[in-house]
């Protein structure tokens, strides 16, 4: 295992301690949320957790199951008691930049459902001002074309210069779990990320955008000395 997936796992590892009897838990998506789905599982079967877990993607679903922890529909339960996610950038006061899954909707569902978000990562993930990842938006695929026209200008009004970039893979258009699509807005430095906020979610056509802001708690960041705790 690499460094950086060291770092992973010590805080998956982590935040699995953070977990109690009896608690309803929102499982994040990614790589490194993955590791927390693995640490939580074995943690369950050995002390005999009573667990109720709300999935953020089927991939996580499906590890969660295989792993066999109980995974519910969100709409089964009232509130989540803590979720715990990765990102992909941690910014000053655990502002986040999320969706390099493509599972951002369902992610921000969950994380808006719980009562406690605990964001985890390795620490090249945290920085000083987001925007050097780029910023995923989720959109509507009919249309999506004139949908990207309208985030080009709406964020060149903010003064941030960039072209929306349609995800693919495989030469195909990435589709979320929800059928949707994915543009990457590789815009730099983020000045002012409640602005973007909230002019991208004004734009008919947006589902909505990876700035994940006053949702996480805290955030447990893996690294060379160990696991950080990092309050907002």
């Amino acid at each position: 295992m690499n460094p950086i997936d060291r770092q992973k796992q010590a805080a998956g590892a982590a935040a699995a301690l953070e977990i109690r009897d009896g608690m309803t838990v929102g499982l994040g998506t990614g790589s490194t949320a993955a590791h927390f789905v693995a640490a939580l599982a074995l943690r369950a079967q050995a002390e005999g957790l009573d667990l109720r877990c709300v999935s953020t993607s089927k991939a996580t679903a499906e590890q969660a199951n295989g792993l066999g922890l109980t995974v519910v529909p969100l709409d089964d339960v009232e509130w989540i008691d803590i979720t715990v996610d990765g990102a992909d950038e941690i910014g000053p006061g655990l502002s986040l930049i999320k969706g390099g899954g493509a599972a951002l909707l369902r992610e921000k569902l969950v994380w808006e459902s719980s009562r406690r978000c605990i964001v985890i990562a390795d620490a090249a993930k945290v920085v000083a001002t987001l925007g050097a990842f780029p910023l995923p938006v989720e959109v509507v695929a009919f249309g999506h074309t004139a949908t990207a026209r309208r985030i080009r200008d709406a964020a060149l009004r903010l003064g941030l210069v960039m072209e929306p970039r349609l995800r693919m893979r495989d030469g195909f258009p990435v589709q979320t779990d929800s059928g949707q699509l994915i543009y990457d807005l590789a815009c730099g430095a983020l000045p002012d990320p409640s602005a973007l906020a909230g002019a991208l979610k004004s734009i008919t056509g947006v589902i909505d955008h990876g700035l994940f802001l006053g949702l996480a708690d805290e955030a447990l960041v893996g690294g060379i000395n160990g696991v950080a705790r990092l309050a907002r």
